[in-house]
């Protein structure tokens, strides 16, 4: 009985993950309010009623809107587990931009117009996301490692740095995608990387 409860659950995690890179996909052609329902179950070969078993509605896939992102980043990092906390820092950050400009920046501007509308909404902001907890990690090393400025704890940092990545990734949107995201957030973490200091 176990075994098959986790095959379901497993199951829905897959048909979840399929309807929302179906909706990334057909949003990177046209915007996400021309896209329709019946269009993204073809593109992810189900029914409308599996769609509806999952969503509440199309809006509400803004809701999970970085659940890929989070998948995304997972696999990037795999296999650099071992690499130091600034170079796994800055991976995390290069996979964060090349994926929000693949997604596009009326979609990413969606997103957060949806996050406005529904402040109760706060599934991006929570703590066992991948995202986070990889950024959160790095950090933690290298404060056990003697390796971040004295008065810097990793917490703080994590969400320092959380925050204003958030903001450039808005600020990105609000310029209409108008420049490089990735060339800006390097840019800026070359600043931030003096927040490590190697002995």
């Amino acid at each position: 009985m176990e075994d098959y409860r986790s095959r379901r659950k497993a199951q829905a995690r897959q048909t979840e993950q399929a309807i929302l890179q179906a909706a990334m996909d057909l949003s990177r052609k046209q915007s996400f309010d021309k896209v329709s329902i019946r269009e993204i179950c073809q593109q992810a070969g189900i029914t409308t009623g599996a769609f509806y078993h999952h969503f509440r509605s199309k809006e509400n896939l803004l809701s999970r809107g970085f659940a890929p992102l989070d998948s995304y980043l997972e696999q990037s990092l795999a296999g650099y587990e071992d690499e130091p906390p600034a170079l796994r820092l800055r991976r995390l950050l290069v996979n964060y931009a090349e994926f929000l400009e693949n997604l596009g920046w009326e979609l990413v501007a969606r997103y957060y117009q949806r996050r406005l509308d529904a402040p109760d909404d706060t599934a991006s902001m929570d703590s066992s996301r991948f995202t986070l907890r990889a950024m959160a990690s790095c950090l933690e090393q290298a404060e056990a490692e003697g390796g971040l400025l004295p008065g810097w704890s990793a917490e703080w940092t994590a969400d320092f740095l959380f925050r204003h990545f958030r903001g450039v990734v808005i600020d990105w949107a609000l310029h209409r995608g108008s420049y490089r995201l990735l060339a800006k957030l390097e840019q800026d973490y070359t600043l931030f990387s003096h927040v490590f200091h190697t002995g």
